[in-house]
């Protein structure tokens, strides 16, 4: 006897999913402030009585209410205790519904956070999270797992791995979101999402939401000449409308219809729909495919190539055979690269950009750097959350007009992944070569405390992503053309609070791609010395930061409210006795600290960055005197 779980499996079978409980719940004025997957305990009649519309509107199969019920998503509203709880109450909503009408689906969406290499959560952790996730939803007793709407490839990967270990006979239907380009949102295109997803051993691969039925229609004609795995397509009803403060999809359920018989015609023997779509959406498409059962036996995938099934011939190893094209040589890539592989020593001062447009007194200060021979201008990225002239732009205005080389600081904290590929191709076009790479100060530390940070990736991510430009490739290993020719440096700071983590994130950015790094500035020479010692004598060029004293002010501000500074209780005892006698002996002890701060360390390092206090770089030509 055929069940209904043999028929979701079975090649030729249409199946019906239900639509949108988002849309739903947020129809009967529940907004999106609050947690959805919390109204399986507080509201769990109107949780069932959606799912028992969308039963009776023809699904065969209906989805829990746990897209979101991951701990780190419950983190954001102190639910991270109730992740077995929400989604075993989610499953048994759903079963209660079915009945022996409909099959139940076990939600899973994205955690919302980045994995390795781009971020900070490994593979292995976003892999234990979902598994408690699952292991709730089995509980609750769901037929198997739809993993929807991920973005990154190597994040399904993780959840389908975890739904095997949790229940390794449960069918997984594994959906990917694109855009209006076919694309996924890390640039992945329909079939290297089906090569990827079949060889991770999905029972069912697709698409959904983001983008209306029309778009997920041109990918799944794509995909399905790429494999025999069923194919699934759950698009949204249209694109998204402001209507008076509250967003309205305009797709029609006839218009739904129309296309459900195109995606089935196209390929995908499993349609049903995502944001926007209703119950009165679904009956239509029921209606609409019923037409087309007749046929199904007639109808056969086209298919190129083996059954990867049969012979375990993975797509990944095709997908990941894009390894870019060789690096630019770092000696080649600029004179700062070209001193670094030489084994030279560099020299650069530190000039923070202006506060408005006219720039006329830092070009002329980084002039005078220029004359006195220091190689290099670095130039920090938004320094303590301030707002002033960007970095990138600032590196360009001095490079064209003044000709000295910049090392540009480049920070996470202000820009999605997307603004930082396309700030990164365009400085690239326009001649800048040489990044330090940072994740940025929080926003609360400036004065603007209420400005937001996005920190899509944090200094380990993006140091990923310059390598792979470097090899002519974007963050979805796709090729750019022309590789960007960066020498890449990143920070380090040899007086962290927790040196052992800071050594770990040192090393996991030199696995990255760092090819130079800069120190926090120094102010012992002893805490420089024990970090060498840590991290052995095989390691990149390190240039260590040099900050001249001004004043004993100066020093305590320092040691207080400069995170990653440590200024010695002897350094500030000397500033405090210089600065009893005058101003001017204060100033000239902090370039003799200084002074002496270089001579000590100078056998140890590769070059030095001084900075050039309240932008007077004639304190930090003192130091080279």
């Amino acid at each position: 006897m055929t069940t209904k779980l043999d028929r979701l499996l079975d090649p030729h079978a249409i199946i019906m999913f239900d639509g949108a409980m988002g849309t739903m719940l947020y129809s009967k004025g529940v907004f999106i402030n609050q947690c959805y997957d919390e109204l399986n305990l507080r509201a769990p009649d109107m949780v069932r009585d959606i799912h028992k519309q969308y039963v009776d509107a023809g699904a065969d199969v209906i989805e829990t209410n746990s897209f979101g019920a991951n701990r780190l998503k419950l983190t954001q509203h102190g639910l991270q205790e109730q992740v077995l709880e929400l989604n075993r109450a989610a499953a048994k909503l759903a079963r209660e519904a079915a009945g022996d009408r409909a099959l139940v689906a076990g939600a899973v969406g994205p955690l919302g956070v980045r994995l390795e290499p781009y971020g900070p959560t490994s593979k292995d952790e976003a892999c234990a999270i979902f598994r408690e996730q699952m292991e709730g939803l089995v509980d609750g007793g769901v037929d198997c797992f739809i993993l929807e709407t991920f973005g990154d490839l190597e994040e399904i990967e993780q959840a389908i791995r975890a739904a095997r270990s949790v229940a390794p006979d449960m069918p997984i239907i594994a959906q990917m979101t694109i855009g209006a380009d076919c694309l996924t949102p890390y640039g992945a295109s329909p079939e290297d999402v089906v090569r990827e997803l079949d060889a991770w051993g999905a029972d069912v691969i697709g698409l959904n939401c983001s983008v209306g039925p029309q778009t997920i229609l041109d990918c799944i004609e794509k995909m399905a000449p790429q494999t025999r795995r069923k194919l699934s397509a759950q698009p949204n009803a249209g694109m998204p409308r402001d209507v008076g403060g509250r967003s309205f999809y305009m797709a029609s359920p006839e218009y739904m219809a129309t296309y459900a018989r195109h995606l089935v015609q196209a390929g995908a023997k499993i349609v049903g729909g995502c944001c926007g779509t209703t119950p009165d959406h679904i009956h239509a498409m029921v209606e609409g495919i019923r037409p087309l059962a007749p046929r199904l036996e007639n109808m056969a995938t086209v298919f190129a190539g083996p059954d990867r099934r049969a012979t375990g011939a993975v797509g990944a190893t095709e997908v990941r055979a894009k390894e870019g094209v060789e690096p630019v040589p770092f000696a080649e890539r600029s004179r700062w690269a070209g001193k670094l592989a030489r084994g030279q020593f560099v020299t650069s001062v530190e000039i923070v950009p202006p506060r408005g447009v006219d720039a006329t007194r830092m070009l002329a200060d980084t002039a005078r750097l220029k004359t006195a021979g220091v190689d290099a201008v670095n130039v920090p990225d938004g320094p303590r959350a301030q707002s002033r002239m960007g970095a990138l732009m600032t590196s360009v205005l001095i490079e064209q007009q003044v000709g000295i080389e910049t090392v540009t600081h480049y920070a996470c904290r202000d820009r999605n992944l997307l603004g930082m590929l396309s700030d990164l191709l365009g400085a690239s076009a326009v001649g800048l070569r040489n990044l330090l790479v940072i994740t940025g100060d929080p926003p609360k530390m400036g004065p603007y405390p209420d400005a937001t940070a996005v920190f899509d990736v944090d200094a380990i991510g993006l140091t990923n992503l310059v390598s792979n430009l470097n090899r002519g490739l974007d963050p979805g290993g796709n090729a750019i053309g022309q590789p960007t020719r960066y020498a890449i440096g990143v920070g380090v700071n040899p007086v962290a609070i927790d040196p052992g983590h800071e050594l770990r994130r040192f090393e996991w950015k030199v696995e990255a791609g760092a090819e130079y790094a800069i120190t926090q500035p120094v102010f012992d020479p002893s805490q420089l010395e024990a970090f060498f010692t840590r991290i052995g004598s095989d390691h990149i060029p390190i240039i260590a930061g040099i900050w001249p004293l001004v004043s004993v002010r100066n020093a305590e501000f320092l040691a207080n409210e400069v995170p990653g500074v440590e200024v010695p209780d002897a350094i500030i005892a000397r500033m405090r006795k210089a600065n009893d006698k005058s101003k001017e002996h204060a100033v000239a002890e902090g370039i003799a600290i200084a002074r002496e701060m270089l001579e000590r360390i100078k056998p140890l390092v590769q070059g030095v960055q001084v900075s050039a206090p309240f932008g007077k770089v004639e304190l930090a030509l003192q130091v080279f005197a």
